[in-house]
């Protein structure tokens, strides 16, 4: 049995390498490993720059004044443009009730820069942490930011059987806002209150190795910040 699992799990890697060449065609990464080739031979900031999914989130860190930072020693955990789209929604939503105009004109030009800055360092850590300092417990971490009253961001691998046809499991790169207490440490988390719950989402690509750090992709639906503001209509 053990060995049929190791004969699945060559095949399914030959099956993945193949996506990933063809992924690589159209953007040159692949959801979930991590790039074909870890390394690429650019900046971190020149990286998110040359790819359009991140064409939002580089207009960001310019409003903020970030691009030394991103450039760094750090980990970077990057927000799509769908992410960033929703956080704008969000803050015109805002803007539209204290104006009592919908029809204004609002974009990432209109944010506050400095709030960007500030907000920005949450997905910025120090140093290299990629698959091989991760475990599937998980690690507390403060970030750039410096520590927050009762909020740490956890980074982990978490575990999934949902292949188990071909792999024993497979880990995806995953990161967590943890509020007050894990909920995954709590004895019954249906009763952990709504605003005190965890928010958790994968990385859809992780382990990108630039010439300055370490990149991981979160998930299409992670929106800017964790921001749960209404979007409105």
């Amino acid at each position: 049995m053990d060995k049929m699992k190791k004969i699945n799990r060559y095949i399914l890697c030959a099956i993945m390498g193949l996506l990933a060449l063809t992924a690589c065609k159209k953007n040159d990464y692949i959801n979930d490993g991590g790039k074909a080739n870890a390394h690429v031979n650019m900046t971190t900031y020149d990286f998110l720059k040359s790819r359009p999914q991140f064409d939002s989130l580089v207009r960001i860190i310019d409003k903020a004044g970030m691009k030394d930072e991103i450039n760094g020693n750090i980990t970077f955990f990057a927000t799509t443009n769908y992410g960033i789209v929703d956080y704008v929604k969000a803050k015109k939503q805002l803007k539209i009730i204290e104006v009592g105009d919908e029809n204004i004109n609002f974009g990432i030009k209109d944010l506050n820069a400095a709030e960007l800055r500030d907000s920005l360092k949450i997905y910025m850590y120090k140093g290299a942490i990629n698959r091989a300092q991760m475990t599937t417990e998980g690690t507390l971490y403060d970030s750039m930011l410096g520590a927050i009253p009762n909020v740490k961001f956890m980074i982990r691998l978490r575990r999934t059987l949902d292949y188990g046809g071909y792999v024993d499991y497979v880990d995806y790169v995953n990161f967590t806002k943890v509020i007050g207490t894990r909920d995954d440490k709590e004895a019954d988390q249906a009763s952990i209150p709504q605003n005190q719950k965890d928010i958790s989402y994968d990385c859809q690509t992780s382990g990108i190795i630039t010439t300055t750090g370490i990149l991981h992709v979160l998930s299409d639906n992670q929106r800017l910040f964790f921001n749960g503001e209404s979007l409105g209509n």
